[in-house]
């Protein structure tokens, strides 16, 4: 039997929502980027460590959630349901390659967030069913993020929209400049990987990308 996620969950707020992405920053660097997004008024944060020992992510998923505890955001951990466990985050976000999604919501329990990226509405369908609390569709846009990804088009997001009830995410190349494409669309938010990670201005960009 499939858990369903807590109703609780419902209240989530993913308007914005920053993926983290290292780079070649430092500890130093990396964190206070991640801080002044959370102050300047992200709503949820991902930490993606694509690479790494299991103790060098859990140090990292440890000073991370110190910060988005300071502004009682919640965080979520790419791919690593251990990790997410480890330092109680909200909750974990999977991909296509990893374990199946009934699985994850079974190990995570029913209280915690459960993010699935979707690309076709299939899959989407498949994820709502199995206990998935949202769903990240894209890429949208096309984005140099060090990780693989296939186009999503708005047509195929509009399209998922119809078919689930679960909150759904855009994610993908999101810029400044591309953000209002979504505008009068009933996504739950937009998350940005490269366009905050990598601003001049962090508080700048947030306050532009919450404009959408």
């Amino acid at each position: 039997m499939v858990l369903k996620c807590s109703r609780w969950l419902d209240l989530i707020d993913y308007s914005l929502y920053l993926v983290t992405a290292r780079y070649d920053y430092s500890d130093d660097k990396f964190l206070n980027i991640i801080e002044q997004a959370c102050q300047a008024g992200v709503t949820l944060v991902q930490l993606r460590e694509k690479s790494g020992t299991t103790r060098e992510i859990f140090r990292l998923a440890t000073l991370v959630k110190k910060i988005t505890d300071k502004y009682h955001i919640p965080l979520i951990i790419d791919d690593r349901v251990d990790i997410c466990l480890a330092v109680d985050a909200a909750g974990v976000h999977i991909g296509d390659d990893e374990l199946p999604v009934d699985l994850v919501r079974s190990l995570i329990g029913p209280n915690k967030i459960l993010g699935v990226s979707a690309k076709t509405i299939d899959r989407s369908i498949e994820a709502q069913k199995q206990g998935a609390s949202y769903l990240g569709v894209g890429a949208i846009f096309p984005t140099t993020t060090k990780v693989k990804t296939c186009h999503t088009s708005l047509e195929t997001l509009r399209k998922i929209l119809d078919y689930v009830d679960i909150p759904v995410v855009a994610i993908g190349g999101i810029k400044t400049y591309n953000v209002k494409q979504f505008s009068g669309m009933n996504i739950a938010g937009v998350a940005v990987v490269s366009e905050i990670m990598q601003s001049d201005n962090v508080a700048d960009t947030v306050q532009k990308l919450k404009d959408y």
